[in-house]
């Protein structure tokens, strides 16, 4: 999250927001790679759409994800539903690829300044270029009473008001 109407940027990783889920609407996202199609189900994790609401009046939001733009996109769109608070994305092409394949996500390409930049995500890995600037979220595939957006919400409006990001996060034991 970067702020434009604050002081800090954010970004979210695909995994804290999607999962399995077994009831309730979800979408479904065709992807075509090399000429193959697959189908994926996606379902919003409880709560997202209240998060993202809330959090984008206090910060500019990027999607920095390790997803392909293939599949990324029309799940961002989904998220979006036209709002245009997800405009910026960034996918697993901006990502830097580790010695064992995965991914980790350098936040100096989506701001410079550190102190003003987060990354909220389920996958350590992913904030390890940038360790101080990480806000780890479990995982969610399928559980209705999930509230770990909710939990967050706090956490994210106190680093609106600190001049490094990382202070605060350091305090509280999230890096």
């Amino acid at each position: 999250m970067y702020g434009a109407r604050a002081r800090g940027r954010g970004l979210f990783g695909f995994s804290g927001l999607f999962g399995r889920k077994e009831k309730g609407a979800g979408k479904i996202v065709e992807v075509v790679l090399g000429g193959r199609s697959t189908l994926y189900h996606v379902y919003k994790r409880p709560f997202v759409d209240y998060f993202l609401r809330k959090v984008s009046t206090w910060y500019t939001l990027v999607i920095f994800t390790a997803s392909m733009q293939e599949y990324a996109d029309p799940v961002i769109d989904w998220l979006d539903a036209g709002r245009g608070i997800l405009a910026t994305r960034l996918f697993r092409e901006s990502c830097t690829q580790l010695p064992n394949g995965s991914y980790s996500k350098d936040l100096s390409i989506v701001e410079q300044d550190l102190a003003r930049v987060f990354l909220v995500d389920n996958s350590p890995i992913s904030y390890s270029i940038n360790e101080a600037n990480g806000v780890p979220i479990e995982g969610w595939t399928d559980d209705p009473q999930d509230e770990a957006l909710l939990d967050l919400l706090p956490v994210l409006d106190s680093l609106r008001f600190t001049s490094d990001v990382r202070r605060v996060l350091g305090i509280r034991g999230f890096s």
